[in-house]
């Protein structure tokens, strides 16, 4: 999900006047290779859920329903590592919502508990349930969906009448579809669906099992696709690549803005602090499955990759080069210690969160009103975040780039306002 954005891009200063032993163009490099990797790993992840996901459908049994969620739970691992590309990267931020958009109206897609409610005004398909429905109506147009196919969700159901909650594509819609939802609140446990949801015959629980492995096989191959195409972006050759190759301020400018927009506004407002003010686990980035922790502490570790130069790959292969740090470390030595020891302190503190929920206090319980350690975790997370976000636009002034402000968030700038 998208939070407010208070500045889109940083803009280029004069920072082509200043001579630098190591290059520009090999720090972008470095950065376009390390995004290839991480997308390749995240591809290729996918890839191994689908085959999860096929087994499943083809036998569907309690070990192989457990098996596709271990596969969906390591594909998270690379893919979050990804997402500090996002904001600097105009052909990543605009394709984002079709891979990892949230939080969603899970009723759009399949049953759901008679608590979760129906239509309202704000989404009037909150509660469409495609799974059950095999002809629709979206903002008064009929839609055939008797079979249930990547285009009809992509084209048809994602994001449908306009509403951004309508989440139908994506690693969020396959964790429903894995998990079903999380009706423990605040309390420990994750989504339960029986994996009979996608058994044939009399064995099917809570109906249309054939369409709900339909809509899952959909989803599933959809992601796989669309992280095949994002990984050749970064290719050599591929328009991500070569849109950084064309201008060197404006690309260390989007290696920065990543790395502080998802720092602030997404990571520490939108993501860590918001749920925290509402005490609502619906806020939680991986909400069906309990893997918020994972998320977390895997985002700091791609911002910590992006200025580093390095990410180890999924089979072990490290991938490095000439970083930002390098360039950062020319003119001002104790600035980039300062980042340096700043990204270990977040990446730190998210590991204590992770570390925390895999010893059994759940994100969710974090969550929870009056839990004081809990709370006192998410805010090591989010003061880390901020702090590193007050080196990073040093950083840009240090480089001579022009300042400008990263992504934002009213839990963070305008607290007030969250509760109106």
């Amino acid at each position: 999900m998208k939070s407010k954005l208070l500045c889109a891009t940083l803009l280029v200063g004069c920072a082509g006047t200043a001579a630098y032993a190591v290059e520009k163009a090999e720090v972008i490099n470095t950065y376009a290779n390390i995004a290839q990797a991480a997308y390749g790993d995240s591809a290729a992840t996918a890839h191994r859920l689908q085959r999860a996901v096929e087994t499943l459908i083809a036998a569907p049994s309690a070990e192989n329903l457990q098996a596709a969620k271990a596969a969906w739970r390591a594909a998270r691992v690379p893919y979050q590592q990804t997402e500090a590309f996002r904001f600097g990267n105009p052909i990543v931020d605009e394709w984002e919502g079709k891979v990892n958009g949230w939080p969603l109206d899970e009723g759009l897609i399949d049953y759901v508990d008679a608590a979760y409610g129906g239509a309202s005004d704000e989404n009037p398909l909150a509660a469409l349930n495609v799974v059950a429905q095999p002809k629709l109506s979206i903002a008064g147009r009929e839609a055939d969906a008797s079979k249930i196919t990547p285009a009809l969700i992509e084209t048809t159901l994602h994001e449908a009448d306009g509403i951004e909650a309508n989440v139908a594509s994506g690693y969020h819609a396959i964790e429903f579809m894995l998990w079903g939802q999380d009706l423990n609140g605040t309390g420990p446990g994750a989504g339960m669906r029986p994996w009979t949801d996608y058994a044939s015959g009399a064995a099917c629980s809570n109906g249309n099992c054939d369409r709900r492995a339909q809509y899952l096989k959909a989803a599933t191959d959809l992601l796989v696709s669309d992280l095949d195409w994002m990984a050749a972006q970064w290719a050599e050759g591929g328009a991500a690549r070569a849109n950084l190759m064309q201008n060197e301020n404006a690309a260390v400018s989007a290696m920065l803005t990543g790395m502080g927009s998802l720092s602030y506004g997404e990571l520490a407002g939108e993501r860590m602090r918001l749920g925290l003010m509402l005490n609502d686990p619906e806020e939680e980035q991986d909400c069906f499955s309990d893997n918020t922790h994972n998320s977390h502490f895997y985002d700091g570790k791609g911002i910590q990759n992006v200025y580093l130069g390095q990410y180890v790959r999924m089979n072990g292969e490290q991938v490095s080069g000439p970083s930002l740090s390098d360039l950062v470390a020319e003119t001002t030595p104790a600035l980039d210690q300062e980042m340096q020891a700043k990204l270990t302190t977040t990446v730190d503190a998210l590991g204590r969160i992770k570390i925390a929920a895999e010893s059994g206090l759940a994100y969710d319980q974090m969550l929870a009103r009056g839990n004081a350690a809990g709370e006192a975790l998410i805010m090591g997370g989010v003061d880390a975040l901020i702090d590193q976000t007050k080196t990073i636009e040093r950083i840009v002034t240090s480089l001579e780039l022009d300042q400008a402000g990263f992504e934002g968030s009213d839990s963070l700038d305008n607290p007030n306002a969250v509760f109106q």
